[in-house]
């Protein structure tokens, strides 16, 4: 693949976001929109991102679509999709973009957070390694796996789930059926409900001064906890802390040359990446005898769409 653009579709549970790239990862055009609430309204947002970011003066060299849940990289088929987008389960994704571009062109779907991994790989953080755990931080937790310079899919496309890794077997229930899940400690949903529920409460914390109508955002804990605030802070670094030990986990599990992180909360900074590389450091290096680096994704915001281009990429490469 030599010439033309990519375009890339990350359909998320509150946003679809569309990118066209050069296939050296050149960012041309973006849009995004709601996500639609309906399979008539999604069909039909879908064809309007492609059209309005196909150039005919641009050969189009493929179509890459990354989404949430369990999707068959294969055929493109939505497997597995608890929540908002469970309309979206057993449609085949390839159906809702072929009608609007040339009969041929390739079209690769996959999980969204391998779809971020694999922008890393092409043009990001992970470029020139073969072995890396990536987490995507967010209102969940996704994860992928790279190893061998290949993404580990499993036998059934599952592999990578690391924010449903058990870390409390007695925990709050799950989204996906399971108990004490990473993203039920760690995540921004998780760390909210925690700040909301001593806001509700009355405590004396930044906490409760600043909760108004609308609910306290992650980044808005944790830059009380940066101010000093001792109830965020004890928030804070109660979920980093079960981050790290869960990634310290996956260091043992995976043996990666490096981690990477993600999403909205990554967005913090050494905030996190610097408890986080502390916590991994002590509970793994008897055995690793060396420290895992914990690197920020570079592609930012947009990062999950230019990945799910970047899974055309891949997919010829495969």
């Amino acid at each position: 693949m030599t010439e033309g653009s990519l375009l890339g579709l990350d359909i998320g549970g509150t946003q679809i976001k569309a990118v066209r790239v050069s296939l050296r990862g050149d960012v041309a055009d973006t849009a995004k929109a709601p996500t639609p609430r309906s399979l008539a309204q999604f069909r039909t947002l879908i064809g309007k991102l492609v059209l309005d970011l196909v150039r005919e003066e641009t050969p189009l060299a493929g179509i890459g679509i990354g989404c949430k849940g369990i999707i068959n990289p294969e055929s493109t088929i939505v497997e597995a999709l608890p929540g908002t987008l469970n309309y979206l389960q057993g449609y085949a994704l390839v159906e809702f973009v072929s009608p609007w571009v040339p009969d041929g062109t390739p079209v690769a779907a996959d999980n969204d957070a391998r779809a971020a991994l694999a922008g890393e790989a092409a043009w990001g953080a992970a470029r020139g390694h073969e072995d890396v755990v990536m987490l995507t931080l967010g209102t969940g937790v996704g994860g992928a796996v790279m190893a061998g310079g290949r993404l580990l899919r499993g036998a059934r496309g599952v592999a990578g789930h690391l924010g449903h890794l058990t870390v409390d077997p007695d925990g709050s229930p799950c989204i996906c059926g399971n108990r004490g899940c990473l993203e039920t400690v760690f995540s921004s949903r998780a760390i909210e409900a925690e700040a909301f529920a001593v806001a509700h409460r009355g405590v004396a914390s930044r906490l409760t001064a600043e909760a108004g109508e609308k609910p306290l955002s992650c980044e808005t804990i944790f830059r009380i906890a940066a101010g000093g605030d001792a109830i965020a802070r004890q928030i804070v670094e109660r979920a980093t802390r079960r981050l790290g030990a869960a990634m310290a986990g996956l260091a043992h599990a995976f043996d990666p040359e490096v981690f990477i992180l993600g999403g909205q909360i990554a967005a913090v900074g050494d905030a996190l990446l610097r408890p986080v590389q502390e916590e991994i450091a002590w509970r793994s290096r008897t055995l690793l005898q060396r420290e895992v680096p914990v690197l920020a994704a570079h592609l930012g915001e947009g990062g999950g769409a230019a990945g799910a281009a970047a899974l055309v990429l891949e997919e010829s490469e495969g």
